[in-house]
């Protein structure tokens, strides 16, 4: 039986929790989350694969089980989400690691290896965007109106994605056999949202996600200069972020890996066994 240890780690004086497993000794690999959810979506993940590598999954500030301290506190921005990252890296002495990205987990992790990319070894993206081709406008049009100009309108729609509904939405569109799905993933997610003051934060981040667009430059540029290896493993049907967006990767990166399974935007639900194979396949042709 793998020994998953839950831990916590002071950064910058806020408490940020991580899961960890695998020989410390080994390669490691850092697993990023996205939004709604927290490293509680790789729990069946983290056992395929800490036989042979050293896993460090965290909740990002103001997720999880980490602290979320009120936004009159602190600025969240995914720059400022980075910096907690990169120090609780560097606090756990992992100087050099693989990269797997999700949904807000993607800026996160492009951000680091922008900043240090001697420090990335490999990247698996899933659902994971880094292009334009990716946004489902469907789904983005009341972010990108939020943009535009914030008001009680605008507002409200971005709320609506705070709801029980729309969070199980999230983690059932594109699932072909939907009893697959622990319903406790989007209770376990809402839950967390639930909480006072959360829904500020995650307002805020929504105002910042505009940046990540801005990055996007840089990161192909990075991809062309650097040819880091990469593996996309993609929900085909992903309401939020579009199979076109796994596959313009190869657009600066000739040699990555895409697989497109069949599932949505948390493809480990419904696909685990699937795309753990895909994962550890290229982490032993990489690592």
């Amino acid at each position: 039986m793998t020994r998953i240890h839950h831990r916590y780690a002071d950064v910058r004086g806020h408490r940020l929790f991580y899961r960890e497993a695998g020989p410390a000794t080994a390669p490691t690999l850092v697993l990023l989350h996205g939004f709604p959810a927290s490293s509680f979506m790789f729990r069946n993940l983290i056992p395929l694969l800490a036989d042979r590598w050293h896993i460090i999954a965290p909740d990002h500030l103001g997720f999880g089980e980490s602290d979320a301290p009120p936004v009159s506190g602190f600025d969240y921005t995914f720059d400022a989400l980075t910096d907690l990252t990169a120090e609780l890296l560097g606090q756990l002495g992992a100087d050099r690691y693989a990269l797997y990205v999700q949904d807000f987990g993607a800026p996160i992790g492009w951000r680091l290896a922008v900043r240090d990319p001697s420090a990335v070894t490999a990247i698996i993206s899933q659902n994971g965007n880094a292009y334009q081709e990716g946004f489902v406008k469907s789904y983005f049009q009341p972010v990108w109106d939020y943009w535009n100009e914030q008001n009680a309108e605008t507002e409200a729609a971005i709320r609506q994605g705070f709801t029980l509904e729309a969070i199980r939405w999230q983690y059932l569109t594109g699932v072909v056999d939907e009893s697959l799905v622990d319903p406790s993933t989007w209770q376990h997610d809402h839950a967390v949202l639930s909480r006072p003051g959360y829904d500020l934060l995650q307002l805020q981040l929504c105002r910042d996600y505009s940046s990540n667009l801005a990055l996007y430059p840089l990161v192909h540029r990075y991809f062309r200069e650097h040819q880091v290896p990469l593996l996309a493993v993609w929900g085909r049907s992903d309401p939020i972020f579009a199979a076109p967006g796994a596959l313009a990767f190869a657009d600066d990166l000739p040699t990555a890996e895409i697989h497109l399974l069949e599932g949505g935007h948390f493809l480990l639900e419904s696909a685990l066994d699937e795309a753990a194979a895909l994962i550890r396949a290229f982490l032993i042709a990489n690592l």
